[in-house]
């Protein structure tokens, strides 16, 4: 039986095998989350955030993943490497802080506050 992964803010879905890591249906799916260490939980630049109620629909964390991210797991947080998916699940996947920030200006730009544009 496969389950579905809905990764968000696109809305991009796929259908994966039960399993399945986070980081590998995103790829899959072409959605970028970025890695250095190649899915070792090295580098923790893979984080996501699993929706509210979604949590039974993944495998727990394990002990070094909690050490990791300590509280962040508390809020949702996650390392896309190491979350396997059990059933249905939707994903956020966070902004490229450079890109969120570009984007930002942009917007002001386009509403006419060019407070940050020389």
């Amino acid at each position: 039986m496969d389950f579905e992964v809905t990764f968000q803010p696109v809305g991009k879905k796929i259908k994966v095998r039960p399993n399945t890591y986070v980081l590998d249906a995103a790829r899959r799916a072409g959605i970028k989350i970025p890695t250095r260490c190649g899915g070792k939980m090295g580098c923790l630049m893979c984080k996501v955030q699993i929706q509210d109620g979604d949590h039974k629909n993944c495998l727990p964390p394990k002990e070094a993943e909690r050490r990791k991210l300590g509280s962040l797991i508390e809020q949702g947080t996650r390392l896309s490497c190491q979350t396997v998916i059990t059933g249905n699940l939707s994903v956020t996947v966070p902004e490229d802080p450079l890109k969120a920030a570009i984007r930002k200006q942009l917007e002001a730009a386009r509403r006419g506050e060019n407070d940050d544009f020389i």
